[in-house]
Protein backbone atom coordinates (compact mmCIF):
# COMPACT_ATOMS: atom_id res chain seq x y z
CA UNK A 1 0.00 0.00 0.00
CA UNK A 2 2.94 2.29 -0.52
CA UNK A 3 2.39 6.08 -2.49
CA UNK A 4 6.08 6.69 -1.26
CA UNK A 5 7.71 3.38 -2.48
CA UNK A 6 8.83 2.24 0.94
CA UNK A 7 6.90 -0.96 0.17
CA UNK A 8 7.45 -3.56 -2.76
CA UNK A 9 5.19 -6.65 -3.90
CA UNK A 10 6.94 -8.62 -1.71
CA UNK A 11 5.67 -6.65 1.53
CA UNK A 12 2.06 -7.07 0.68
CA UNK A 13 0.17 -8.76 3.94
CA UNK A 14 0.41 -12.70 3.05
CA UNK A 15 2.59 -12.23 0.29
CA UNK A 16 3.04 -15.70 -2.06
CA UNK A 17 4.79 -18.39 -0.05
CA UNK A 18 6.26 -21.43 -1.75
CA UNK A 19 5.74 -23.91 0.80
CA UNK A 20 3.28 -26.59 0.37
CA UNK A 21 -0.02 -26.29 2.86
CA UNK A 22 -2.88 -28.75 3.51
CA UNK A 23 -6.01 -26.30 1.92
CA UNK A 24 -9.74 -26.50 2.56
CA UNK A 25 -12.21 -27.49 -0.15
CA UNK A 26 -15.88 -27.61 -0.29
CA UNK A 27 -18.61 -25.41 -1.43
CA UNK A 28 -18.06 -23.11 1.91
CA UNK A 29 -14.66 -22.91 1.32
CA UNK A 30 -13.90 -25.27 4.80
CA UNK A 31 -13.88 -28.91 5.83
CA UNK A 32 -12.69 -31.30 3.38
CA UNK A 33 -8.95 -32.41 1.96
CA UNK A 34 -6.18 -30.47 0.00
CA UNK A 35 -6.96 -28.45 -2.84
CA UNK A 36 -4.87 -27.29 -5.51
CA UNK A 37 -4.50 -23.09 -4.76
CA UNK A 38 -6.53 -20.49 -2.68
CA UNK A 39 -6.72 -17.49 -5.50
CA UNK A 40 -9.24 -16.13 -3.84
CA UNK A 41 -7.95 -16.14 -0.34
CA UNK A 42 -4.78 -14.73 -1.71
CA UNK A 43 -6.48 -11.79 -3.36
CA UNK A 44 -8.40 -10.97 -0.12
CA UNK A 45 -5.10 -10.82 1.89
CA UNK A 46 -3.05 -8.91 -0.95
CA UNK A 47 -6.28 -6.74 -1.08
CA UNK A 48 -6.03 -6.13 2.55
CA UNK A 49 -2.36 -5.69 2.88
CA UNK A 50 -2.11 -2.60 0.18
CA UNK A 51 -4.38 -0.92 2.67
CA UNK A 52 -2.07 -1.64 5.68
CA UNK A 53 1.05 -0.46 3.80
CA UNK A 54 -0.70 2.41 1.68
CA UNK A 55 -2.34 4.04 5.11
CA UNK A 56 1.45 3.62 6.79
CA UNK A 57 3.65 5.17 3.67
CA UNK A 58 0.84 8.15 3.20
CA UNK A 59 0.86 9.18 6.85
CA UNK A 60 4.23 8.68 7.48
CA UNK A 61 6.25 9.95 3.86
CA UNK A 62 8.16 12.01 6.20
CA UNK A 63 9.78 9.06 8.01
CA UNK A 64 13.30 9.71 6.76
CA UNK A 65 15.39 6.77 6.95
CA UNK A 66 13.68 5.11 9.34
CA UNK A 67 13.32 2.01 7.33
CA UNK A 68 13.42 -1.60 8.52
CA UNK A 69 16.16 -1.88 5.70
CA UNK A 70 18.21 0.65 7.64
CA UNK A 71 17.23 -0.12 11.05
CA UNK A 72 19.20 -3.57 11.10
CA UNK A 73 22.13 -1.97 12.06
CA UNK A 74 20.79 -0.36 14.99
CA UNK A 75 19.94 -4.20 16.44
CA UNK A 76 20.89 -3.46 19.75
CA UNK A 77 19.53 -1.46 22.35
CA UNK A 78 20.38 1.32 24.60
CA UNK A 79 20.38 -1.57 27.52
CA UNK A 80 23.37 -3.54 25.83
CA UNK A 81 21.30 -6.46 25.08
CA UNK A 82 22.98 -8.09 22.04
CA UNK A 83 20.58 -10.45 21.09
CA UNK A 84 17.37 -11.59 22.03
CA UNK A 85 16.49 -14.99 24.16
CA UNK A 86 14.06 -17.35 22.44
CA UNK A 87 12.04 -17.99 25.39
CA UNK A 88 8.97 -15.65 26.75
CA UNK A 89 10.17 -12.74 28.89
CA UNK A 90 9.35 -9.95 30.78
CA UNK A 91 8.37 -8.81 34.42
CA UNK A 92 4.96 -8.33 35.59
CA UNK A 93 3.25 -5.60 33.83
CA UNK A 94 2.14 -2.11 35.40
CA UNK A 95 -1.19 -1.99 36.61
CA UNK A 96 -2.12 0.54 33.80
CA UNK A 97 -0.93 1.94 30.50
CA UNK A 98 2.74 1.19 29.50
CA UNK A 99 5.93 1.26 31.66
CA UNK A 100 8.53 3.99 30.48
CA UNK A 101 11.52 1.81 29.89
CA UNK A 102 12.15 -0.98 27.11
CA UNK A 103 9.84 -3.31 28.01
CA UNK A 104 7.25 -1.12 28.24
CA UNK A 105 7.76 0.35 24.55
CA UNK A 106 7.19 -3.79 23.98
CA UNK A 107 4.49 -4.04 25.70
CA UNK A 108 2.91 -1.17 23.78
CA UNK A 109 4.04 -1.99 20.20
CA UNK A 110 2.71 -5.74 20.95
CA UNK A 111 -0.61 -4.13 21.63
CA UNK A 112 -0.60 -1.61 19.34
CA UNK A 113 -0.33 -4.20 16.56
CA UNK A 114 -3.10 -6.05 18.24
CA UNK A 115 -5.27 -3.00 18.20
CA UNK A 116 -4.58 -1.80 14.65
CA UNK A 117 -4.95 -5.42 13.60
CA UNK A 118 -8.90 -6.01 14.83
CA UNK A 119 -11.60 -5.56 13.31
CA UNK A 120 -12.85 -2.41 14.87
CA UNK A 121 -10.21 -0.86 11.85
CA UNK A 122 -13.34 -1.52 9.83
CA UNK A 123 -15.63 0.46 11.00
CA UNK A 124 -15.22 4.61 10.76
CA UNK A 125 -15.85 5.76 13.92
CA UNK A 126 -14.19 2.94 15.69
CA UNK A 127 -11.03 3.11 13.64
CA UNK A 128 -10.72 7.02 14.43
CA UNK A 129 -10.95 6.39 18.26
CA UNK A 130 -8.33 3.60 17.74
CA UNK A 131 -6.09 5.82 15.80
CA UNK A 132 -6.34 9.45 18.01
CA UNK A 133 -5.74 6.90 21.27
CA UNK A 134 -2.07 5.23 19.78
CA UNK A 135 -0.61 7.68 17.71
CA UNK A 136 1.09 11.34 18.44
CA UNK A 137 -1.91 14.10 17.40
CA UNK A 138 0.46 14.71 14.78
CA UNK A 139 0.86 11.73 12.93
CA UNK A 140 -3.27 10.75 13.98
CA UNK A 141 -4.06 13.76 11.56
CA UNK A 142 -2.18 12.83 9.10
CA UNK A 143 -3.33 9.43 9.04
CA UNK A 144 -7.72 9.36 9.41
CA UNK A 145 -8.18 11.36 6.09
CA UNK A 146 -5.91 8.70 3.95
CA UNK A 147 -7.40 5.93 6.15
CA UNK A 148 -10.95 6.86 5.18
CA UNK A 149 -9.73 6.83 1.34
CA UNK A 150 -8.79 3.26 1.65
CA UNK A 151 -11.49 1.69 3.65
CA UNK A 152 -14.32 2.37 0.93
CA UNK A 153 -17.56 0.58 0.79
CA UNK A 154 -16.64 -0.76 -2.24
CA UNK A 155 -13.57 -2.12 -0.57
CA UNK A 156 -15.19 -3.09 2.36
CA UNK A 157 -17.61 -4.96 -0.16
CA UNK A 158 -14.62 -7.30 -1.68
CA UNK A 159 -14.17 -8.47 1.68
CA UNK A 160 -17.35 -9.78 2.39
CA UNK A 161 -18.68 -6.98 4.44
CA UNK A 162 -21.22 -3.39 4.45
CA UNK A 163 -20.34 -0.25 4.31
CA UNK A 164 -20.27 -0.07 8.39
CA UNK A 165 -17.48 -3.16 8.56
CA UNK A 166 -20.32 -5.82 9.44
CA UNK A 167 -19.75 -9.30 7.66
CA UNK A 168 -23.46 -10.77 6.57
CA UNK A 169 -25.85 -12.51 8.86
CA UNK A 170 -24.74 -15.93 9.67
CA UNK A 171 -21.29 -15.16 9.39
CA UNK A 172 -17.90 -13.97 10.94
CA UNK A 173 -15.77 -11.19 10.09
CA UNK A 174 -12.02 -12.56 11.07
CA UNK A 175 -9.27 -9.80 11.57
CA UNK A 176 -6.46 -10.03 14.21
CA UNK A 177 -2.64 -10.02 15.18
CA UNK A 178 -1.10 -12.29 17.50
CA UNK A 179 2.10 -11.28 18.55
CA UNK A 180 4.18 -13.91 18.75
CA UNK A 181 7.56 -11.76 19.86
CA UNK A 182 8.40 -8.35 20.33
CA UNK A 183 12.43 -7.30 19.60
CA UNK A 184 13.87 -3.43 20.22
CA UNK A 185 15.68 -2.17 17.77
CA UNK A 186 16.43 1.10 19.31
CA UNK A 187 15.73 2.70 22.74
CA UNK A 188 16.37 6.29 24.63
CA UNK A 189 14.44 7.50 27.60
CA UNK A 190 11.88 8.88 25.54
CA UNK A 191 12.10 7.20 21.87
CA UNK A 192 12.08 3.87 20.88
CA UNK A 193 11.38 1.46 17.79
CA UNK A 194 10.09 -1.61 18.72
CA UNK A 195 9.50 -4.69 15.82
CA UNK A 196 6.60 -6.70 16.87
CA UNK A 197 6.62 -10.48 14.89
CA UNK A 198 2.79 -12.01 14.84
CA UNK A 199 0.65 -13.89 12.93
CA UNK A 200 -2.41 -12.68 11.17
CA UNK A 201 -6.26 -14.13 10.87
CA UNK A 202 -8.25 -12.73 7.97
CA UNK A 203 -11.17 -13.80 6.47
CA UNK A 204 -15.03 -14.20 6.56
CA UNK A 205 -16.17 -17.29 8.02
CA UNK A 206 -19.60 -18.54 7.07
CA UNK A 207 -21.81 -20.82 4.89
CA UNK A 208 -21.52 -18.63 1.96
CA UNK A 209 -18.16 -16.83 2.21
CA UNK A 210 -15.50 -16.80 -0.83
CA UNK A 211 -12.98 -15.33 1.47
CA UNK A 212 -12.78 -18.08 4.18
CA UNK A 213 -10.17 -17.16 7.17
CA UNK A 214 -6.46 -17.25 5.86
CA UNK A 215 -3.53 -17.14 8.36
CA UNK A 216 -0.17 -14.67 7.23
CA UNK A 217 3.10 -13.83 9.11
CA UNK A 218 4.33 -10.19 9.43
CA UNK A 219 6.73 -8.04 11.22
CA UNK A 220 5.40 -4.63 12.22
CA UNK A 221 7.71 -2.26 13.54
CA UNK A 222 6.74 0.88 15.04
CA UNK A 223 8.52 3.83 16.12
CA UNK A 224 7.29 5.34 19.32
CA UNK A 225 6.91 8.27 21.25
CA UNK A 226 6.97 9.13 24.82
CA UNK A 227 4.00 11.38 25.53
CA UNK A 228 1.76 12.38 27.56
CA UNK A 229 2.40 9.68 30.28
CA UNK A 230 2.34 6.80 27.66
CA UNK A 231 3.91 5.40 24.45
CA UNK A 232 2.47 6.67 21.29
CA UNK A 233 3.43 5.93 17.75
CA UNK A 234 4.85 8.24 15.47
CA UNK A 235 5.37 5.38 12.91
CA UNK A 236 5.02 1.98 11.68
CA UNK A 237 6.33 0.04 8.56
CA UNK A 238 5.42 -3.88 7.72
CA UNK A 239 7.09 -6.44 5.95
CA UNK A 240 6.28 -10.00 5.20
CA UNK A 241 7.48 -12.83 7.69
CA UNK A 242 9.22 -14.87 9.16
CA UNK A 243 7.03 -17.58 7.64
CA UNK A 244 7.46 -20.77 9.66
CA UNK A 245 7.06 -24.10 7.28
CA UNK A 246 3.03 -24.62 7.53
CA UNK A 247 1.98 -27.71 8.99
CA UNK A 248 -0.02 -30.46 7.56
CA UNK A 249 -3.34 -29.98 9.21
CA UNK A 250 -6.96 -30.82 7.53
CA UNK A 251 -8.44 -27.16 7.84
CA UNK A 252 -11.66 -27.15 10.22
CA UNK A 253 -14.95 -26.10 8.85
CA UNK A 254 -16.58 -22.57 8.70
CA UNK A 255 -18.98 -23.73 11.66
CA UNK A 256 -15.86 -24.90 13.77
CA UNK A 257 -13.99 -21.18 12.88
CA UNK A 258 -16.73 -18.88 13.49
CA UNK A 259 -17.18 -20.34 17.21
CA UNK A 260 -13.42 -20.74 18.09
CA UNK A 261 -13.80 -16.92 17.07
CA UNK A 262 -16.98 -16.64 19.46
CA UNK A 263 -16.04 -18.48 22.28
CA UNK A 264 -12.21 -17.36 22.22
CA UNK A 265 -11.63 -13.44 22.91
CA UNK A 266 -8.41 -11.74 21.48
CA UNK A 267 -6.31 -10.80 23.96
CA UNK A 268 -6.08 -7.13 25.93
CA UNK A 269 -2.70 -7.46 27.07
CA UNK A 270 0.16 -8.43 25.44
CA UNK A 271 3.71 -9.21 27.27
Amino acid sequence: MSLDGRQGDDDLYGGTGQTRTRLPEGPDGYGGGRRPGRSSSRSLVTVVGVVVLLIAAIAFANRGGDDDSSSGSKGTSASGAGSSPTSPTGTKPVGSGFAHDEQGAQSAAANYAVQLGGDGMFNTDRRHEIVDSLYTPESASKLKGPMDEAYTPGFLEKLGLDASGQAPKGSTFVSRSVPVGTKTLTYADGTAKVSVWYMGLLGVSGPSSTNPVTTSWQTWTFALRWADGTWKITSDSQKNGPTPVPGDDRASASDDISKAIEEYGGFTYAR
